[in-house]
């Protein structure tokens, strides 16, 4: 007799079916973790990631390549300075943390490189939680090595893979974020850092998680190690950056999510994201999960021209930015917005209408001055489609 299904078993059974049965899962990395928490109104996202649908390939399927990802130069050029820095047992790596983060410690002349193989992701995750006890246990300094880290999100386990993880001789625990861009005069690039910041919260927080089933529990610092490329040489120096405010934020979004199961339940019968189905079913299967598109997403998501695409058919006021969808209350489409502008719709004791009625009155007064501008209900959004309509 075949075991019984639980429902974690069932829960599986319905994600690979909804990825196709024979189409290998995409693992959820720490950088999409962190982009779905940024945005956790999109259950297309959630469901899709939660599946582990390439959105890449099913971007090319759909007809709307994405653009989004590394470039093959970056990534081999990534692999060789992390290759550099964890080089002799990861001295230079331990030299770093011992300067930036632990300075009071003994210096880490004897540290420990343990072997974390193992069959599967959770069978590595089982491996890394295990070293992490023993090193904290042992109270030396010791390099974890591209662990493995599981943490649920949405009720469905996501496998992390950090650069690194150290285990001071105090037996607290940080996080190495590796990243190939410079730094220049100590400072780098504060998009890439807070980007780099968001990733390695998530592996905080799965940290967090191992740490949480260990008595005494170790302590996870907040404080992460980011090492980058000297000024424009191939030598590592490092900063710390503390990811409090970015774990706090992570963790409150991710708890937000719906959980995978509630979405896969309000899906057609026979739904597949299947890269191989028929276009129009492929689509009809996309649009079947609701999407929450703004233009952040093309920085984000293999699936933002897509997404973009139909949002500016159905005109959602989303596609103007995440800021002002949410100065505009109830009004969800740009015709409710240019209707309530011009006094076809809408309450007069609304702030969002009373302010948009203000601006096209403000409008009319301005081109009543310059004829030769633009007229009409569309002109307002004519010059800028994804700016702002009124402030």
């Amino acid at each position: 007799m075949p075991p019984p299904r639980t429902r974690g078993t069932a829960l599986r059974q319905r994600l690979a079916e909804l990825r196709g049965p024979d189409v290998p899962a995409k693992v959820l990395d720490a950088r999409a973790l962190a982009a779905l928490a940024a945005n956790p109104g999109c259950k297309r996202r959630a469901i899709l990631d939660g599946a582990g649908v390439n959105k890449a390939v099913l971007a090319d399927a759909l007809g709307s390549p994405s653009a989004f990802g590394q470039s093959q130069f970056a990534f081999m050029r990534g692999n060789a300075f992390e290759a550099r820095v964890k080089a002799d047992g990861g001295a230079e790596l331990l030299r770093l943390v011992h300067e930036k983060l632990d300075p009071g410690a003994e210096p880490p002349t004897r540290a420990q490189v343990p072997r974390l193989d193992a069959i599967g992701p959770e069978g590595r995750a089982a491996r890394t939680a295990l070293a992490l006890r023993e090193a904290s246990e042992a109270a030396v300094w010791t390099l974890l090595d591209h662990p493995m880290l599981a943490l649920d999100v949405a009720g469905s386990p996501a496998f992390l893979e950090p650069d690194a993880v150290v285990v001071h001789p105090d037996g607290s625990w940080t996080v190495v974020e590796i990243k190939s861009f410079p730094m220049l005069d100590g400072s780098a690039d504060p998009a890439k850092v807070g980007a780099a910041a968001r990733q390695s919260a998530v592996y905080v927080l799965a940290l967090e998680e191992v740490a949480a089933k260990l008595d005494p529990a170790p302590r996870v610092r907040h404080r992460i190690l980011l090492v980058c490329p000297k000024d424009f040489s191939n030598l590592p120096t490092a900063s710390a950056v503390d990811v409090r405010k970015q774990r706090a934020v992570t963790g409150r979004q991710l708890a937000r999510l719906t959980r995978i199961e509630d979405i896969a339940d309000t899906l057609p019968e026979g739904t597949c994201f299947a890269p191989d189905r028929p276009s129009a079913e492929l689509t009809a299967a996309v649009e079947s999960v609701p999407a929450a598109y703004a233009p952040e997403c093309l920085a984000a998501c293999e699936l933002a021209f897509h997404c973009r695409d139909h949002s500016r058919t159905s005109g959602a006021v989303t596609t103007l930015g995440r800021s002002l969808r949410a100065e505009l209350g109830d009004l969800t489409t740009v015709d409710e917005v240019l209707a309530a502008a011009h006094g076809e719709s809408g309450d007069p004791d609304d702030p969002a209408v009373a302010a948009l009625r203000r601006a096209a009155e403000l409008r009319a007064e301005a081109l009543a001055h310059h004829p030769e501008e633009p007229q009409g209900r569309q002109g307002i959004l004519d010059a800028d489609p994804e700016g702002a309509v009124c402030h």
